[in-house]
């Protein structure tokens, strides 16, 4: 088993993959988004502000924000047809052509007629972005929702925003229901960040690839070449076949997560190496793992694949 994200040449190059600007209901303008962004030391976002006609159907142009170690990639968060409960969907799309057309979405609520999401999310796929399914808990996603989904390329398992202002963050059920099913997905630690209150710098995504460009960042994010983090680092993951060997930063808590209930867990005090034995987890054909610091901030990889 191998994990791109530590196996790709390259290096990590830290981003926001979810936020938003006055061009939709965020309180700030794009320009001083991405200077707060840069500011505190990210090396990359994606603004992706509401895509409904109420807004005006916004992709903004941030490539004048772009300078030396900084860098935007185009995006939006698509809305488009229902879900279960009646609301309508909220998908990430980033790495959109500017020229993307909308579908029939003039506000919040589904409309007769429209795109389904999951029509939506195939053809944002199709045209070239990388497609995740939004803070599934805070939407009231169901499986059967996010089954239907099979355009996407992951899941976004924390969203700061909805921690801060609803504290219903998490993704992780819907993830590993649908990795249980076969689905082949990544996933993704987001801001979602308004700047209406503390929604941003806490969730993220660490990217390797060669170059901190749109192009190269895209790719890497496709491939799975990233994990995820609200604080801690992970610097080396090896699979190995009994056992996962991992170096990172200070942490008390190391977890492999697989099917079901299977988990292997070794703690400890500022640790930086960790050996977990697979044990009950070695049954699984995923596997992915947890790092946790003192204060209870974590790293996510993504799942990797027995075979």
């Amino acid at each position: 088993m191998t994990d791109p994200a530590f196996t790709t040449p390259g290096r990590f190059w830290r981003g926001n993959l979810h936020t938003h600007s006055n061009r939709s209901d965020g309180a700030l303008e794009p320009a001083e988004v991405c200077r707060r962004y840069r500011a505190e030391g990210y090396d990359f976002i994606a603004l992706t502000d509401h895509f409904v006609g109420l807004f005006g159907y916004p992709i903004v142009d941030t490539t004048g924000f772009r300078g030396e170690g900084f860098t935007t990639i185009l995006g939006a968060e698509l809305h488009s047809g229902a879900m279960e409960n009646g609301e309508l969907w909220h998908l990430l799309a980033v790495g959109l052509p500017p020229d993307f057309a909308p579908p029939d979405a003039p506000h919040f609520h589904p409309v007769e007629g429209q795109e389904s999401g999951a029509e939506l999310a195939a053809r944002a796929r199709a045209a070239g972005a990388f497609v995740a399914v939004a803070h599934p808990e805070w939407s009231g996603l169901t499986h059967a929702d996010a089954m239907g989904i099979e355009a996407a390329h992951a899941v976004e398992i924390y969203n700061h925003g909805c921690a801060v202002g609803a504290d219903r963050p998490h993704g992780f059920h819907t993830l590993d229901r649908m990795l249980e099913a076969g689905r082949r997905l990544t996933l993704i630690a987001t801001d979602d960040a308004h700047f209406t209150e503390p929604d941003h710098f806490g969730g993220w995504v660490m990217v390797k690839a060669e170059e901190n460009t749109p192009d190269a960042l895209l790719a890497a994010l496709k491939a799975g070449a990233f994990y995820s983090s609200t604080g801690p680092e992970i610097h080396e993951v090896a699979w190995e076949e009994k056992r996962v060997v991992v170096r990172h930063s200070e942490a008390a808590s190391v977890v492999v997560l697989g099917r079901g209930s299977a988990a292997r867990a070794i703690h400890g005090e500022g640790i930086t190496e960790t050996v977990v034995p697979y044990d009950r987890v070695g049954g699984s054909p995923w596997r992915r793992l947890t790092v946790m610091d003192a204060r209870g901030r974590r790293a996510w990889t993504n799942p990797v694949w027995v075979g």
